[in-house]
Protein backbone atom coordinates (compact mmCIF):
# COMPACT_ATOMS: atom_id res chain seq x y z
CA UNK A 1 0.00 0.00 0.00
CA UNK A 2 1.16 3.15 -0.72
CA UNK A 3 1.90 6.23 1.30
CA UNK A 4 -0.24 9.59 1.34
CA UNK A 5 3.23 11.17 -0.34
CA UNK A 6 3.77 8.93 -3.12
CA UNK A 7 -0.29 8.94 -3.72
CA UNK A 8 0.20 12.33 -4.07
CA UNK A 9 3.02 12.07 -6.66
CA UNK A 10 1.08 9.42 -8.87
CA UNK A 11 -1.73 11.65 -9.04
CA UNK A 12 0.28 14.57 -10.10
CA UNK A 13 1.54 12.71 -12.79
CA UNK A 14 -1.62 11.32 -13.94
CA UNK A 15 -3.36 14.66 -13.66
CA UNK A 16 -0.21 16.23 -15.77
CA UNK A 17 -0.51 13.86 -18.63
CA UNK A 18 -4.34 14.17 -18.73
CA UNK A 19 -3.88 17.62 -18.62
CA UNK A 20 -1.32 17.24 -22.07
CA UNK A 21 -3.76 14.53 -23.66
CA UNK A 22 -6.45 17.50 -23.29
CA UNK A 23 -4.71 20.28 -24.51
CA UNK A 24 -3.43 18.15 -27.92
CA UNK A 25 -6.74 16.41 -28.49
CA UNK A 26 -9.38 19.03 -26.73
CA UNK A 27 -12.63 17.89 -25.81
CA UNK A 28 -15.39 16.15 -27.83
CA UNK A 29 -13.76 12.65 -28.54
CA UNK A 30 -14.94 9.33 -26.90
CA UNK A 31 -14.26 8.39 -23.18
CA UNK A 32 -12.16 5.49 -24.94
CA UNK A 33 -9.86 7.44 -27.16
CA UNK A 34 -9.10 9.33 -23.64
CA UNK A 35 -8.55 5.94 -21.60
CA UNK A 36 -5.68 4.90 -24.35
CA UNK A 37 -4.05 8.00 -24.51
CA UNK A 38 -3.41 8.27 -20.81
CA UNK A 39 -2.55 4.75 -20.30
CA UNK A 40 0.18 5.14 -22.93
CA UNK A 41 1.35 8.34 -20.98
CA UNK A 42 1.10 6.50 -18.00
CA UNK A 43 3.25 3.57 -19.14
CA UNK A 44 5.48 5.73 -20.95
CA UNK A 45 6.07 7.77 -17.88
CA UNK A 46 6.79 4.40 -16.12
CA UNK A 47 3.97 3.26 -14.16
CA UNK A 48 2.38 0.58 -13.90
CA UNK A 49 -1.43 0.91 -15.46
CA UNK A 50 -4.19 -2.03 -15.83
CA UNK A 51 -7.34 -1.04 -17.81
CA UNK A 52 -10.78 -2.35 -17.32
CA UNK A 53 -9.76 -3.77 -14.08
CA UNK A 54 -12.34 -6.45 -12.26
CA UNK A 55 -14.16 -4.74 -9.36
CA UNK A 56 -15.96 -7.68 -7.09
CA UNK A 57 -18.74 -6.19 -4.55
CA UNK A 58 -19.04 -7.51 -1.34
CA UNK A 59 -22.36 -8.19 0.27
CA UNK A 60 -22.49 -10.54 3.55
CA UNK A 61 -19.93 -12.62 2.96
CA UNK A 62 -20.02 -13.03 -0.75
CA UNK A 63 -18.21 -12.06 -3.47
CA UNK A 64 -20.42 -11.26 -6.22
CA UNK A 65 -18.72 -10.73 -9.73
CA UNK A 66 -21.35 -8.02 -11.03
CA UNK A 67 -19.38 -6.21 -13.92
CA UNK A 68 -17.77 -3.40 -12.16
CA UNK A 69 -14.71 -2.03 -14.12
CA UNK A 70 -12.37 0.32 -13.38
CA UNK A 71 -11.42 2.51 -15.95
CA UNK A 72 -7.88 2.91 -15.32
CA UNK A 73 -5.93 1.40 -12.04
CA UNK A 74 -2.48 2.96 -11.40
CA UNK A 75 0.17 1.34 -9.23
CA UNK A 76 -2.28 -0.75 -7.46
CA UNK A 77 -3.21 2.47 -5.70
CA UNK A 78 -5.00 5.06 -7.53
CA UNK A 79 -8.63 4.29 -9.27
CA UNK A 80 -9.18 6.49 -12.60
CA UNK A 81 -12.56 7.06 -13.63
CA UNK A 82 -12.73 8.96 -17.02
CA UNK A 83 -15.67 10.77 -18.36
CA UNK A 84 -16.37 12.28 -21.73
CA UNK A 85 -20.16 14.03 -20.62
CA UNK A 86 -21.31 17.65 -20.46
CA UNK A 87 -20.18 17.43 -16.54
CA UNK A 88 -19.88 15.37 -13.49
CA UNK A 89 -22.56 14.17 -11.50
CA UNK A 90 -22.75 13.00 -8.43
CA UNK A 91 -23.59 9.59 -9.57
CA UNK A 92 -20.13 9.39 -11.33
CA UNK A 93 -18.69 10.48 -7.40
CA UNK A 94 -20.83 7.60 -5.78
CA UNK A 95 -18.98 5.13 -8.47
CA UNK A 96 -15.80 6.06 -8.44
CA UNK A 97 -16.46 5.95 -3.88
CA UNK A 98 -17.84 2.75 -5.11
CA UNK A 99 -14.80 1.37 -6.39
CA UNK A 100 -12.78 2.52 -3.85
CA UNK A 101 -14.37 1.14 -0.90
CA UNK A 102 -14.85 -2.76 -2.77
CA UNK A 103 -11.39 -2.45 -3.92
CA UNK A 104 -9.66 -1.52 -0.72
CA UNK A 105 -8.05 1.88 -2.01
CA UNK A 106 -7.44 5.18 -0.72
CA UNK A 107 -7.49 7.04 -3.85
CA UNK A 108 -9.51 8.19 -7.20
CA UNK A 109 -9.26 10.24 -9.99
CA UNK A 110 -12.34 11.47 -12.15
CA UNK A 111 -11.20 12.94 -15.03
CA UNK A 112 -13.92 14.56 -17.41
CA UNK A 113 -12.24 15.45 -20.44
CA UNK A 114 -15.39 17.12 -22.20
CA UNK A 115 -14.92 20.27 -20.83
CA UNK A 116 -13.33 23.36 -22.22
CA UNK A 117 -10.31 23.38 -19.70
CA UNK A 118 -9.32 19.97 -17.68
CA UNK A 119 -7.84 21.64 -14.68
CA UNK A 120 -11.89 23.99 -14.48
CA UNK A 121 -14.11 21.29 -12.98
CA UNK A 122 -12.69 17.90 -15.21
CA UNK A 123 -10.88 16.79 -11.91
CA UNK A 124 -12.15 15.36 -9.25
CA UNK A 125 -9.79 14.03 -6.22
CA UNK A 126 -11.94 11.32 -4.70
CA UNK A 127 -10.47 9.71 -0.96
CA UNK A 128 -11.86 6.78 1.24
Amino acid sequence: MKNEEELNIITGIIIKKAIEIHIALGPGLLESTYKECLCYELINAGLVVEKEKAIPIKYKGLRLETGYRIDLLVENSVVIELKASEKIIDVNKAQVLTYLKHGGYKIGLLLNFNVILLKDGGIVRIAN
